[in-house]
């Protein structure tokens, strides 16, 4: 099972920019994702990658404003959001399991969660 810690999340106005960090250690698996729950709404899909493969999946909000990589030598998944909007405020999470057969986006086919960072973006 891995141990998943996520890091960078922060304060910033709209248009600006953050890097989201996930270390994740103890396994490598074959999907790692970023997701985020904003105040009262369910837990969405942002970004998944297949660390194998490198191929990515984003969802319709972060398509051509946020980049998911993956450093299959450090095991570690970014996500550097740019042009940040109050919309993206939510806490934003890190999962990772094996790559799933329906919605790779969907948020109940990943076991491994880690803790969350928060992002805020003000207007």
């Amino acid at each position: 099972q891995a141990r998943l810690v996520e890091s960078g999340g922060g304060s910033v106005q709209a248009g600006g920019s953050l890097r989201l960090s996930c270390v994740a250690s103890g396994y490598t698996y074959s999907c790692m994702g970023w997701f985020r729950q904003a105040p009262g709404k369910e837990r969405e899909g942002v970004a998944v990658i297949s660390t194998a493969g490198g191929d990515v999946y984003y969802a319709s909000a972060a398509k051509g404003r946020f980049t998911i990589a993956h450093d299959n030598a450090k095991n570690t998944l970014y996500l550097q959001m740019n042009s940040l909007k109050p919309e993206d405020t939510a806490m934003y999470y890190c999962a990772a399991d094996s790559c799933p057969v329906g919605h790779i986006l969907g948020t109940n086919d990943y076991r491994n969660w880690g803790q969350g960072t928060q992002v805020t973006v003000s207007s």
